[in-house]
Parts: C-alpha cells; sequence; structure tokens
C-alpha cells in the first residue's frame, strides 16, 4: 500500500531526509522512531503531500505522490503534529467542512459522522467551539478528521500527545481494531505505544534508516527493552 523510493528532502544545507526506502502493506502498524530532527515528520509530510521531495517519489496505493497527489489524498488519512484547525468554528462545522471538501454528501455523510463522532468519542464536544476544547479533545478531533473518509491508509504523527492515560487507552484500541484492514504508520516517542500496537518499526536518524525490524526482535536481538534498544541504537549506530 505503501511503496517509498530513494526519498529525499532538504531544507538549505540541512538534508532532512536522506535517500529513505521501505515498503508498508495492509495489516502493517509501522513505528516511525527517531529523535527529534531525525526526519520523521517530514517524510510523513512528504507521503501525504503536504511537502514535495527533492528527490525519490512514493506511492500510496498505487497513486504516485509526485504526479498524483489527489489520488494519494483519496486514500490517505493525515494527522500532522500539530494538526491544525479553525478554532472559531464549533467540531459540528469544522468535521462539516472536512466532509465538503472530501465530498461526502447526504446519506453517506450522516453515516460518516454518526461513526466518527462515536468512534473517537466526541459526542460531548460536538458543539462547542474548537477554541474551547482541553489538549485532548483537540487532539481527538484531528483524529475525526483523518478517519472520517474511512481511508485505505493511516498517517499519524504523535495521535496520543496530550491525551490523557484513559485516552491514550481508547485512541491505542482503535488502532487494533482498524489494523487488519488499514496500512497505518504511527509516529510516537512513546516506545510502550509501539510495543503495543505496532507490529513492525523503522528507526530513522539524521535522515536515515538505521533499523527496520519489529519491537520483539529488537528487544531478543539486544537484550533490553525498546527504550534502552531506541537509546543505543540512535548514540551509537552510524549513517553511510
Amino acid at each position: 500500500m505503501i511503496e517509498v523510493q530513494h526519498l529525499r528532502r532538504c531544507f538549505g544545507p540541512v538534508v532532512a531526509v536522506d535517500d529513505i526506502s521501505f515498503t508498508a502493506e495492509k495489516g502493517d502498524v509501522l513505528g516511525f522512531l527517531g529523535p527529534n530532527g531525525a526526519g520523521k515528520s517530514t517524510a510523513m509530510k512528504m507521503l501525504a503531500c503536504f511537502l514535495a521531495p527533492d528527490g525519490g517519489t512514493a506511492k500510496v496505493c498505487g497513486h504516485d505522490i509526485r504526479t498524483e497527489p489527489l489520488g494519494v489524498r483519496r486514500v490517505l488519512g493525515y494527522l500532522a503534529e500539530n494538526a491544525p484547525a479553525y478554532s472559531e468554528m464549533t467540531v459540528a462545522g469544522f468535521l462539516g467542512f472536512v466532509c465538503d471538501a472530501r465530498q461526502i454528501t447526504g446519506k453517506n455523510r450522516k453515516q460518516a459522522l454518526d461513526r466518527i463522532v462515536s468512534m473517537c468519542s466526541i459526542e460531548s464536544v460536538y458543539h462547542q467551539t474548537i477554541e474551547t476544547l482541553s489538549k485532548g479533545y483537540r487532539r481527538r478531533v484531528g483524529l475525526a478528521q483523518a478517519l472520517i473518509h474511512d481511508p485505505q491508509v493511516l498517517i499519524l504523527d504523535e495521535p496520543t500527545d496530550g491525551l490523557d492515560p484513559n485516552q491514550k487507552h481508547e485512541v491505542r484500541q482503535l488502532i487494533n481494531q482498524m489494523a487488519p484492514d488499514k496500512c497505518i504508520i504511527i509516529s510516537t516517542h512513546i516506545l510502550e505505544e509501539v510495543e503495543l500496537v505496532c507490529n513492525r518499526t523503522i528507526i530513522i536518524a539524521r535522515g536515515k534508516i538505521l533499523v527496520d525490524s519489529t519491537p520483539a526482535k529488537l528487544t531478543e536481538e539486544h537484550g533490553c527493552n525498546l527504550n534502552e534498544v531506541f537509546r543505543k541504537i540512535t548514540t551509537t549506530k552510524k549513517t553511510a
């Protein structure tokens, strides 16, 4: 479902993403890990067609991010690290706007809204303006807009940021429920989350992929928990 080929992005002299390649298929929940500034968010923004690559390309469900960005956006749901929303809108108004943008109309629109409001547990704030919401509820609204069109591929940048422990648990359960039918990429600094929901792990640093494995294999190979594995790899692994 996702095929990344020699993807590269620079910001002036800084190489943020340096010739990365990987694939992810239906049923994969891929934990995309790395220290701050590693290139994770930049890579995900390119896959979501928010940033153009300087080199290489990627395909999402067969649609090339360079030549078919609209096709990519139709099949993909994207939750950015700081998901933007119109603060003066109510949650209902914002999700209605997203439905308009995605051309979800009539009976399908009502079904999509009913499904997503319940799925993301935002019934109690549905008629509040976004500016009045807590960080946790804003995150839930961001997740709702990413899921409202039931995409085949999900890219979630820090999906549980700002959520309390109960809300984190609910989102992880939701990801596990969706996993068999979708391809999901998750960036997170909560490595416990990776062990709970991910069947694959990519660790990136200085724009390069250092490891592509599974959480279980990594902990077995290194003989320690995933937090210690992450520190070992990102502080001692050399990039070419």
